[in-house]
């Protein structure tokens, strides 16, 4: 359940981006799941791929400042309130979340977080019967 994403630092320039698609597109990785956090000076871009281990070394060899994150995909209704019930059980297991992106599809959300300790996450997330995303699933997204 714990998946493997990716996070990768560019200069805050025209084609950056570009370029981190580029070569995952060549090489037939496909992009599941995509945030963007930035700076006046740099961007952290985080991929969940298909090919994450294949994807970091591609990266690494274009010297891109690239490393491996595991963080969790949870379920939620996508309605109104959906994203409430799961975070009610962390804050009532005192687990914090250090970053959090979402995306949905049809009657479901996917959200994907990253906390302090993956296994107690899945764990009070599991006991609560919320459907967790096998990396598997979100890699063919």
């Amino acid at each position: 359940m714990i998946i493997e994403q990716l996070s990768v630092f560019i200069e805050n320039k025209s084609g950056r981006l570009y370029e981190v698609m580029q070569i995952l597109g060549d090489a037939s990785i496909n992009v599941s799941a995509l945030s963007i956090a930035d700076t006046s000076d740099y961007g952290i871009v985080r991929l969940i791929v298909s090919d994450p281990k294949e994807a970091l070394k591609l990266l690494k060899e274009q010297d891109f400042s690239v490393q491996s994150t595991p963080v969790i995909c949870c379920k939620v209704p996508n309605t109104p309130g959906g994203l409430k019930r799961m975070l009610a059980y962390l804050t009532d297991d005192n687990i914090s979340i250090e970053y959090m992106y979402a995306f949905s599809i049809g009657d479901d959300a996917s959200i994907v977080l990253r906390t302090e300790d993956c296994n107690k996450t899945i764990e009070c997330l599991s006991r609560h019967k919320m459907e967790l995303m096998k990396a598997s699933d979100i890699y063919q997204v």
